[in-house]
């Protein structure tokens, strides 16, 4: 059961229960800070959702050089390679 289902009716009891608890003073000061927090919830998730569409179109239009790669992937394997030399030349 998700809240689409809940109808006028529950509405309505949700809202007496709500005036009941809180009472009628703080009930419009509850609403503004749930309000308030919603609209910065959607604006970090705005945010966060634009940051990574930029990052993400940055990324897909710079493609990476050839040469940058071969450099990139050939240094673990010379680091790699002398490494192995040095523990046969201690063994």
């Amino acid at each position: 059961m998700g809240l689409q289902n809940i109808g006028v009716p529950g509405l309505i009891l949700i809202l007496v229960i709500a005036l009941i608890v809180f009472g009628p003073n703080k009930l419009p000061e509850l609403g503004r800070a749930v309000g308030r927090t919603l609209k910065e919830f959607k604006k970090a998730t705005n945010e966060l959702t634009s940051e990574i569409t930029s990052a993400s179109d940055e990324f897909k239009s710079t493609p990476a050089k050839p040469k940058e790669v071969a450099e990139r992937t050939e240094a673990p394997v010379i680091e790699a390679a002398e490494v192995i030399e040095e523990v046969k030349q201690e063994a």
